[in-house]
């Protein structure tokens, strides 16, 4: 190293070498390293020299096999840490274990140290011990040797380069930098001594290997799913998950450690702070960008940041998720998309939600700001706590939507689900958060003209009420509500509340005064199925338990509502007087027509009503809100002709636009991972009652059960989606 490069270095303190962040950057290696002076007659051809290395490290072979890494796109070797692998070196001339001596070293970054792991050198040996570094030779014919050299469970994540050193009494000879011998080593879910280990054999081909998974929408009362292509597998993408670490400058020697790269990485997948991977829009306004329901995958997403080093242009809660699912399937971490139904965003973690009512009854807006989501998605990893006690591994909450912000970042997790469900939130990360939104209760408040706060109404039940992900190997939908939360009303739930609120999560209590609910009427709101595009009906019933006549008067708003529970406009607004016979039911309907809500429509299509209704006898307010989903039409899919691998063959996606109007803008997209990369297509517009038809030719390169899947994004409709399993053929 030059002098001049010496005075460059920033040396702070404790720090003798620039920090390490970069998986990418290279240092030189010299192929000499010599002892001393080198006498004049020595040829490093005198001694043992290496012609080839060969790294088993097709699809086909023993290491990507026994590795669970064949499906990688990449011509690279990939392995999983903790797992012994097979490499051969072919010599100029026999090795002769009495007097030659070699070994293998990898290395990582541009300044290599064995304390940091970045620098690995294997000696060889006669046996391999689990847990550690080593070599053996396990066969030698000619002037060939096979090895098996085992890594480390705790070792680096990442792309290592591979040398092989031979002694000389003068120095040590190494073979030049060859990339045909670079080496990923990525997290292993089979090895009982990984921290994201994990014993059932179906849970790791589900949460590891499945490269499309389901996301589940709309709302608690109309649950919608759709497909999403993680396609972690696919090329290039292995890369573009490295590089994100590389972005949020995660220390080499910091990537063995699943929660450390769970923690950056749920920054780095929102643009909010370094220019990370998504940004984030929910207002409906899309310019110089792709609508978040438009995406049907990660891959598109991960390899447009990769190469432009940009924000990619817009996701929601449910597109962060995806991202970060496969980013961490990428890399070998079991985790899954979660799918939380009515979650809090609570602002100030106090476990309640206000909704502030004026004189009338009516949510003042401007009073407001907590809110509740229709649905939210996080993604869980799973490992081990090491820094927690006993009995917090396991299935950990990650988050990368920009909410809230934790130690100055906008990131969240990883936090223990099992510690949520307990209520010992006292354990990083951002536990209180998610304890809040799973289980925060709604007061609605009235103001008095004096300024007085009247809590006319407390919901304990709505927040949280049902938290899903994909079932294991399969696509319906799997209930885990109770691995966050206590059954509603039960001892265990009171004690999980009261531990919470010890740890430091606020609980406003209500003094009994100010709040005396009207028990003896109830009210219920329903809604008849609702057809974008079409009328549709609401029914609002009172049941007077009392031997009193009530009137009622009661006022209807609904609103158009971006699935945050955040409002966009109010399109309806109905008052009507009721009397409440004694001891009896009565019901009320009203018509919702599709004028007076189609040309505000948000995309996804939902609506949030809120009903009050003053008892006049007793000035009691009863309230009722309730989330509305459309039904939106579908995408059709199908093949024509046979599916044979290296045969083209064709897929048509059809589309017949139901709405009274022409759609205008239309885009349509088609992925299936280890099928086609994502093609788009633009159409003019969709007159109505029209059908579209596109016809897309492919070749299927690999054969077995996979899933096609297309959305369309238009200026009217979104979160159209269509999706086919199809079995292609060995030829």
């Amino acid at each position: 190293m030059s002098t001049n490069e010496e005075n460059k270095l920033p040396l702070n303190g404790r720090r003798a070498i620039p920090p390490n962040y970069s998986n990418d950057e290279e240092n030189e290696v010299p192929e000499m390293e010599a002892f001393g002076l080198i006498p004049r007659g020595f040829n490093p051809r005198d001694y043992l020299r290496v012609v080839d290395i060969y790294m088993f490290k097709d699809p086909h072979e023993i290491n990507k096999q026994e590795h669970h890494t064949d499906k990688y796109y990449n011509p690279k070797l990939i392995v999983r840490r903790g797992q012994a692998f097979q490499i051969q070196i072919d010599f100029n001339r026999p090795y002769r274990p009495e007097t030659d001596r070699f070994w293998v070293e990898f290395l990582m970054g541009r300044y290599p140290q064995q304390n940091k792991g970045t620098y690995i050198p294997i000696p060889i040996g006669n046996v391999l011990k689990p847990g550690q570094w080593g070599a053996k030779i396990i066969h030698r014919e000619n002037n060939s040797i096979r090895l098996s050299i085992m890594s480390s469970p705790t070792c680096i994540i990442g792309k290592f380069r591979m040398y092989v050193a031979v002694l000389t009494p003068f120095g040590i000879l190494r073979t030049r930098r060859n990339s045909a011998t670079d080496t990923y080593i990525l997290f292993n879910p089979w090895c009982e001594l990984d921290a994201v280990y994990l014993d059932d054999e179906k849970e790791r081909e589900e949460y590891v290997l499945n490269d499309v998974g389901v996301v589940f929408h709309g709302n608690v009362e109309d649950v919608k799913s759709r497909s999403w292509s993680y396609g972690q597998f696919e090329e290039n993408v292995l890369d573009a998950c490295l590089f994100l670490m590389d972005k949020a400058e995660l220390e080499l020697s910091g990537r063995g450690n699943p929660i450390k790269i769970c923690r950056v990485a749920s920054a780095v997948i929102n643009s909010r702070d370094e220019d990370g991977v998504i940004a984030g829009s929910w207002n409906n306004v899309y310019d110089h960008g792709v609508a978040p329901s438009a995406w049907t995958g990660s891959v598109d997403i991960l390899l447009e940041y990769y190469s432009s080093k940009q924000p990619v242009r817009y996701g929601q809660c449910w597109v962060f998720a995806g991202v970060f699912n496969t980013f961490l399937r990428c890399l070998g971490i079991p985790a899954r998309l979660i799918t939380n139904y009515s979650s809090a965003h609570d602002n100030n973690a106090n476990l309640r939600l206000d909704f502030f009512l004026d004189d009338e009854g009516k949510v003042d807006t401007r009073l407001t700001k907590d809110s509740v989501w229709n649905y939210h998605c996080w993604n869980e990893a799973w490992m081990t706590r090491p820094d927690l006690p006993v009995g917090f591994g396991g299935w950990q909450v990650v988050d990368a939507t920009p909410q809230e912000t934790s130690d100055g970042m906008y990131r969240c997790g990883p936090a223990s689900v099992q510690a949520i469900k307990h209520g010992h939130v006292c354990f990083q990360f951002d536990a209180p958060f998610v304890y809040a939104e799973v289980n925060g209760d709604i007061f609605y408040t009235r103001m008095e003209k004096n300024g007085t706060q009247v809590v006319e109404n407390i919901d304990t039940t709505r927040i949280g009420q049902l938290i899903v992900t994909k079932e294991v190997g399969g696509d319906g939908m799997k209930d885990i509500t109770e691995e966050y939360k206590f059954r509603e009303g039960s001892d265990e739930e009171r004690l999980a509340l009261e531990t919470a609120v010890m740890y430091g999560v606020k609980k406003q209590s209500v003094q009994d005064a100010t709040y005396q609910p009207q028990t003896d009427v109830d009210m219920d709101f329903q809604a008849q199925k609702a057809v974008l595009g079409n009328d549709f009906k609401v029914t609002i019933t009172f049941r007077n338990k009392s031997r009193n006549s009530y009137t009622a008067t009661t006022y209807l708003s609904g609103n158009i509502v971006f699935y945050t529970g955040v409002t966009k406009k109010e399109f309806k607004k109905h008052s009507f007087s009721a009397k409440l016979e004694p001891s009896s039911s009565s019901s009320f309907d009203i018509v919702i027509k599709s004028s007076e809500y189609m040309s505000d429509l948000l995309e996804q299509a939902s609506f949030h009503f809120f009903v009050t209704a003053r008892i006049n006898e007793t000035g009691k307010i009863l309230a009722v809100q309730k989330a509305v989903v459309l039904e939106i039409p579908t995408l059709r899919i199908k093949t024509k002709g046979e599916l044979v691998t290296g045969k083209e063959t064709s897929v048509i996606v059809e589309f017949t636009n139901p709405l009274k109007q022409n759609l205008e803008n239309v885009t349509l997209r088609l992925e299936g991972p280890g099928v086609l990369r994502t093609i788009k297509k633009q159409f003019g517009r969709i007159p109505m009652n029209s059908t579209l038809t596109w016809e897309v030719k492919f070749t299927p390169m690999r054969p077995g059960l996979r899933r096609l899947i297309a959305s369309l994004n238009s200026d009217a409709l979104r979160h159209v989606y269509g999706e086919l399993n199809v079995q292609i053929q060995k030829p």
